[in-house]
């Protein structure tokens, strides 16, 4: 990359507003966006868990990242005194960029106070929802969405899914951009050179995975009981930490897979490991645009899935009828894929074709340096250059 220019003397000083830090689909795309940037950013982060940082051991060693003990909470009582004093503490920055409800107070604390104050542009990042707003918003949080959203110098979403809902529910469609979620595709295409923990594939096996945060919106007792019907063959892998690793292996227990279901924790660069599986599951009650089916489709893996999100427009055509809308669909799809490793791999070929062309992340990379330097007056963080913005 370019260095940069000389009349950037200092790097951008970047505020990160998160809802948690702990390492799932959005932290990993900005943590992977803070290592694009390399010099030409300084990064503070905020997380309104406190204790949920595990995302930063993925940012490179040479980043200039902090993680301040006494910055003002993200989490707490609403009222103009505090949201005071986080919109005083956002005017040291040049740029602040916020991600999902968990850092809406500070969307709310930029927009009651940027009238009197002098504060940066303000990015604001939307992923996706929890299992208590997967079916259908909370309206006291759609309200809050609409008061809080319009000082914002753009909405940031990677679904036409959450297009629709911040147009129809927050009144924010003339903010919202989609950028799609992007991924080194190329480093998907080795055979793994990891190994995942506890996994020992016997001959003939077809292993099953998926990639998640163990949460009640990913719904994976429901996958564990649908794989629990298919032959003694199949495994399932679990990569994930959270706070379900106990129903998930209750429910294993319960329909007898205890002995066929592998979960190894958290486990980085999935690029090196994720060849290990046959195809790719997901049970989730609710997702946008999964990054973990892009990995899944630049490793040539088939994905068999609910319905949710841009699930279905994402795979490749040969691919899309085994995304489905019911329980049994779901489980005849599995039962499919399982038993015929040529659909398996025709399947496969085809998704890494669409993930290469269409979820790279240099795609990605370009969009989100169009929008940042639409906000900083077109600096380029990624290519450390000044460039022209429409």
């Amino acid at each position: 990359m370019n260095a940069d220019p000389p009349e950037r003397l200092r790097p951008v000083h970047i505020l990160h507003l998160h809802s948690s830090f702990a390492l799932g689909g959005k932290e990993a795309r900005a943590v992977r966006l803070m290592n694009l940037m390399r010099a030409r950013a300084a990064h503070t982060i905020l997380s309104a868990v406190p204790g949920a940082l595990g995302a930063r051991d993925a940012i490179d060693s040479g980043i200039d990242v902090d993680f301040p003990a006494d910055a003002p909470p993200l989490h707490g009582k609403p009222g103009l005194i505090r949201y005071g004093r986080l919109a005083h503490y956002m005017g040291r920055f040049d740029l602040v960029l916020t991600y999902n409800w968990g850092a809406m107070d500070g969307v709310m604390a930029h927009r009651l106070w940027a009238p009197f104050m002098r504060l940066p542009p303000l990015i604001h990042h939307e992923d996706g929802f929890n299992e208590d707003e997967s079916i259908r918003r909370d309206w006291k949080r759609n309200l809050f969405r609409r008061l809080a959203l319009p000082t914002v110098e753009a909405l940031a979403v990677p679904s036409a899914l959450l297009e629709r809902i911040a147009a129809d529910e927050w009144g924010a469609r003339e903010r919202t951009v989609v950028i799609r979620n992007g991924i080194d595709t190329a480093s998907y295409e080795a055979p793994p050179s990891v190994a995942i923990p506890g996994l020992e594939r016997r001959p003939g096996d077809v292993v099953i995975g998926t990639i998640a945060g163990l949460r009640k919106v990913k719904d994976l007792p429901r996958l564990v009981r649908a794989v629990a019907t298919l032959p003694p063959n199949v495994r399932l892998v679990i990569v994930g930490e959270g706070p379900e690793r106990d129903a998930i292996r209750a429910a294993a227990a319960t329909c007898g897979l205890a002995e066929r279901l592998v979960m190894p924790g958290f486990m980085p660069e999935p690029a090196r490991w994720i060849g290990h599986f046959d195809l790719l599951a997901l049970s989730s009650l609710s997702e946008q645009a999964p990054i973990a089916v892009i990995e899944a489709m630049a490793a040539a893996l088939p994905v068999v899935s609910p319905a949710v999100g841009d699930v279905t427009a994402m795979v490749s055509d040969m691919n899309r009828r085994f995304i489905t809308d019911d329980e049994a669909g779901f489980r005849a799809a599995l039962a499919r894929m399982v038993g015929d490793s040529a659909l398996r791999r025709a399947v496969g070929e085809e998704n890494r074709r669409v993930a290469t062309e269409y979820f790279d992340e240099s795609t990605m990379a370009a969009a989100y340096e169009k929008l940042y330097a639409r906000a900083l007056e077109g600096y380029g963080l990624f290519s450390g250059r000044r460039i022209g913005v429409d």
